[in-house]
């Protein structure tokens, strides 16, 4: 078995340490925690039940200390999904489902019949048109429209093969029988 090369000295031990207490995010601490335990000579398999990391993810870390000290363990992965519309577009957004109904801004295109409220289908139109933005899941509709302050319902479903003048019609002969 290869001598290990890989020794910390008192000052680094000491250093690794106070960036361990300092240090809130705990993907942080654990690098610092298994690279100083490594350093300190403790085995590999220790570590690894210790941490709950694995021998490649160490030896990694071990790797990145040498080159960049205690810097290069810091976590560099940003938490969230970047959003699609910036903070700026989602209140303009915002003051345009408010102002307008979709039939006022998409027209004929509105998915509901009366096209007085909102839909999923109506929201995706429109950030397909102004800001050429589209979500995969329906979801994320539901939670845009619940952002820009609307609850979201069901709505009606509408055949657009269907005219208006023919279904009137036959509701008033459903009506007369």
């Amino acid at each position: 078995m290869a001598k290990r090369q890989f020794i910390l000295d008192k000052a680094e031990r000491q250093h690794l340490l106070q960036a361990y207490r300092n240090c809130k995010k705990a993907a942080t601490r654990t690098r610092y925690q298994a690279v100083r335990l490594y350093g300190e000579g403790y085995q590999v398999s220790q570590i690894e039940e210790i941490t709950g990391c694995s021998r490649s993810s160490l030896m990694e870390w071990c790797r990145a200390y040498r080159r960049d000290s205690h810097q290069g363990l810091v976590d560099k992965r940003i938490g969230g999904n970047r959003s699609k519309l910036q903070e700026l577009e989602i209140r303009e957004l915002t003051d345009t489902l408010h102002q307008y109904t979709p039939r006022e801004r998409l027209g004929d295109k509105s998915s509901t019949a009366h096209g007085r409220f909102w839909s999923v289908e109506d929201l995706s139109l429109l950030l397909r048109e102004k800001y050429s933005v589209e979500y995969k899941r329906r979801v994320s509709y539901i939670e845009l429209l619940h952002r820009c302050g609307f609850s979201y319902q069901k709505t009606e479903k509408v055949y657009k093969n269907h005219s208006q003048i023919k279904v009137a019609d036959f509701e008033e002969e459903l009506e007369k029988k």
